[in-house]
């Protein structure tokens, strides 16, 4: 599968793009993310202030276009040939 980052994401992760294969979740991607990448992302995503039960990703991952807090959030099933999409939370002022 592919998976592409945005913004910060792309600098903790030094790519803008990788291909990933054999996880099944996209809680198993965010781990394998993690340490073959850099831990701060799964810090970034699942470890700050805002997390919670109802929101429990910190910006924004997309599967084939959906939401994954639309689908079944870490949860959600990841397969060959899925593209993902990983976003840093929006900021603003």
């Amino acid at each position: 599968m592919k998976v592409k980052f945005y913004a910060t994401f792309r600098e903790i992760i030094g790519r803008k793009e990788v291909e990933v294969h054999g996880v099944k979740t996209v809680r198993e991607l965010i781990d394998h993310l993690a340490e073959k990448y850099s831990p701060d992302i799964k810090k970034q995503l699942l470890e700050t202030p805002r997390v919670d039960e109802r929101k429990p990703i910190d910006g924004m991952v997309l599967v084939n276009g959906h939401n994954v807090l639309h689908l079944k959030g870490l949860e959600t099933e990841l397969h060959d040939g899925d593209e993902i999409h990983i976003f840093p939370p929006a900021g603003g002022g």
